[in-house]
């Protein structure tokens, strides 16, 4: 990859990152319009619909388009569903800010392989991790940054939600602009034109070690949606904020990633990864004092942010590097699906957990999944390397 290119999918993804950030804004924008959390969370599943039609798409058609202008496409979807929703009047009728929704899922599902799969197939294996732990920093930023910026901007600037929409819609088209560029200023490797069947490489996988970050992305993102999705319910009643947690949590594994690119992936990966575990580890059980005291959940950010912050990216690159040339596609496929499997399936068990048997539960239910994906890494004949 040469040097002046990186820039292009670097802010590409920060301003994709950003229209996924602004979700979080539908909720308020529906509340805004007279509208219901029912209504935002039925609108939202028409997103989660189209994520998952988009990452299986890019998962099959990026063998004969070049994944740079997949993930292009989606930015351009996202931008569009963020034109349409900034566009209109009011919730009525549903049926348009729900095709919004589809739109800017589908755009997210696309840009979210895609882009990966770009850079991953224009790097060698010494500078993947390096790649990745670099792009994993700026989508971060992009994806708390938006709703942190809009949200001053809506709540101390005036700016009505159209017109944030709008704003959403135009990085979104921006960041299609940067991703093409991309792909034609660093073309690929010459490559066979055909659509892939990464479905049935799962045979393959799950009989090699890559299958170990495949799962520990299902695992992660479980924990990862937990901590996040219900920080209302576990800082109520308490001096702690959401908020804070969010900010921290965000700027930790963003300034880490940034500082430790270049070392992460010459650290031997075992250590790095029992360590990253246990700081995720501890970070959980921290939230367990934060209705004693603010310090312990901001303890519990940092640790998280710095704990999931970097090992997400590592187990990305193992994932990769770990499978045979024919079946990387396959396992960064394999990789994001388990991670939506993750986000998107443990919030409705972890909401009945939560209501069902508290708080504490709840927590060591989280530092669990953790345990689980540290035993996923180092148990058995064929751990995770030293």
């Amino acid at each position: 990859m040469r040097p002046h290119s990186p820039p292009l999918i670097l802010f590409g993804t920060l301003f994709s990152a950003a229209g996924y950030g602004a979700t979080f804004l539908v909720t308020s924008w529906f509340l805004a319009q007279g509208g219901s959390e029912l209504d935002a969370g039925t609108t939202l599943s028409m997103a989660l619909l189209g994520t998952l039609l988009g990452v299986p798409l890019v998962g099959w058609c990026a063998g004969w388009v070049d994944a740079a202008r997949l993930a292009a496409l989606g930015a351009l979807a996202m931008a569009v569903g963020y034109l349409l929703l900034g566009s209109l009047g009011g919730i009525e009728p549903a049926s348009l800010p729900r095709l919004a929704a589809m739109l800017i899922g589908l755009g997210w599902g696309m840009f979210y392989l895609g882009a990966p799969l770009a850079m991953s197939e224009r790097l060698d294996d010494s500078e993947r991790g390096p790649g990745f732990t670099r792009f994993s920093a700026f989508q971060m930023t992009g994806i708390c940054g938006s709703p942190i910026v809009l949200a001053a901007l809506l709540e101390h600037g005036g700016l009505p939600f159209a017109s944030a929409f709008l704003w959403v819609g135009i990085a979104g088209l921006l960041a299609a602009v940067l991703l093409a560029s991309f792909g034609i200023r660093e073309p690929r490797s010459p490559q066979r034109k055909m659509l892939r069947p990464w479905v049935r490489n799962i045979r393959v996988l799950a009989g090699s070690v890559a299958i170990r970050p495949i799962l520990m992305a299902g695992l992660g993102g479980a924990v990862f949606s937990g901590m996040m999705a219900f920080q209302g319910s576990l800082t109520d009643g308490s001096a702690a904020s959401a908020s804070t947690f969010f900010a921290l949590h965000a700027g930790t594994a963003v300034l880490l990633r940034l500082l430790l690119v270049r070392h992460l992936s010459r650290w031997p990966r075992r250590p790095v990864i029992i360590c990253l575990l246990g700081c995720l580890v501890a970070g959980l059980v921290c939230l367990h004092g934060s209705a004693v005291h603010p310090a312990f959940h901001a303890a519990a950010a940092i640790l998280t942010g710095a704990g999931y912050g970097l090992l997400y990216p590592v187990i990305q690159t193992w994932a990769v590097n770990a499978s045979a040339l024919e079946n990387r596609h396959a396992a960064l496929t394999w990789f994001v699906v388990a991670y939506f499997i993750g986000i998107f399936g443990f919030p409705a068990l972890g909401g009945w957990l939560l209501v069902a048997a508290g708080t504490s539960t709840f927590i060591w239910a989280l530092a669990a999944l953790a345990m689980l994906e540290l035993a996923v890494a180092t148990v058995g004949r064929r751990a995770c390397p030293d």
